[in-house]
């Protein structure tokens, strides 16, 4: 199998969010995943958008997806949002052709190239776990991590709705737990594994917002997490930089550190200079060492 893609990172990964770029570059590299840069992308207007202007958002990602189109590559990403919004228009230009036309005159009038509705959106995540055997993956971890108790953290734009994404993906989705395994660590079952982390309510209430993170965090280090990791650059900012705020509100200590999935395999893959460690809130630094891993 052809591991080429179309790299669509999203804005929170060259921005905020930075390590987990360096990091899944890095890791897919070393895996013999070629991901081509998109220049003409811009933001895929997330939640949002679809919700305030649908047909702004259903063009934006057409114009996304035609760019990979293009390249006749598939396209994979890091954020749980970018995937959901791209998937969800990718759905529906699959299935309702009238639809797709109509975006597709837009399209023509800006001087864009007419989406065909012909490749499929994955997280790289999703790749690494599925499209690459686990031998392969398995091989090239130097570092493995003898048992780390690892709580994963999926959010919930990669797992809902249920009847847009793969029927390897959804609500009965294990990557994580998957990749955990494979790298030698130890998944942590606790109860906010599958929850909203958050983020889309960061402006309206923030409170709430914060009172989310905590639980998730507080719940995962309660049931042994030395660490926790999401595949989501959105799920990285909540989960990591307000985890601070996040104990102001309901006034407790939490110091999980929390990483995204790349920096993780980054770190079990030896390749420490990409994984971006310095730049975590917490850092998980005294948890691999304690395991002999750092």
């Amino acid at each position: 199998m052809k591991l080429d893609f179309a790299y669509y990172p999203g804005c929170a990964a060259k921005q905020v969010q930075k390590e987990a770029d360096v990091a899944a570059r890095a890791v897919a590299g070393s895996l013999g995943i070629t991901l081509h840069e998109m220049p003409r992308a811009t933001c895929c207007g997330a939640v949002s958008l679809r919700e305030t202007r649908p047909a702004f958002s259903l063009a934006v990602a057409a114009r996304i997806l035609s760019e990979a189109e293009e390249g006749g590559r598939d396209l994979v990403t890091i954020c749980n949002t970018c995937l959901q919004t791209l998937t969800h228009a990718n759905h529906r230009f699959k299935t309702e052709p009238e639809l797709l036309d109509k975006i597709n005159h837009v399209l023509v009038q800006a001087g864009v190239r007419p989406y065909q509705a012909s490749i499929q959106v994955y997280h790289l995540l999703w790749v690494i776990t599925d499209q690459i055997e686990p031998e392969k993956v398995r091989a090239k971890v130097v570092k493995p991590l003898k048992g780390l108790r690892v709580a994963p953290f999926y959010g919930c734009h990669n797992l809902r709705p249920e009847e847009i994404f793969d029927a390897k993906a959804g609500e009965k989705a294990d990557h994580l737990d998957r990749l955990i395994v494979l790298l030698g660590g130890e998944p942590v079952a606790y109860d906010g594994h599958d929850k909203c982390c958050g983020f889309h309510v960061m402006l309206s209430d923030k409170v709430e917002m914060r009172a989310m993170v905590a639980r998730n965090c507080l719940n995962a280090k309660e049931a042994g997490a030395e660490v926790m990791i999401t595949p989501c650059t959105l799920c990285d900012m909540s989960m990591g930089s307000f985890q601070g705020p996040a104990e102001k509100v309901v006034g407790k200590r939490i110091e999980l550190p929390e990483m995204n999935f790349a920096q993780l395999i980054a770190v079990a893959m030896g390749l420490e200079g990409k994984a971006g460690l310095n730049r975590l809130h917490v850092s998980p630094k005294a948890a691999l060492s304690r395991r002999g891993i750092g």
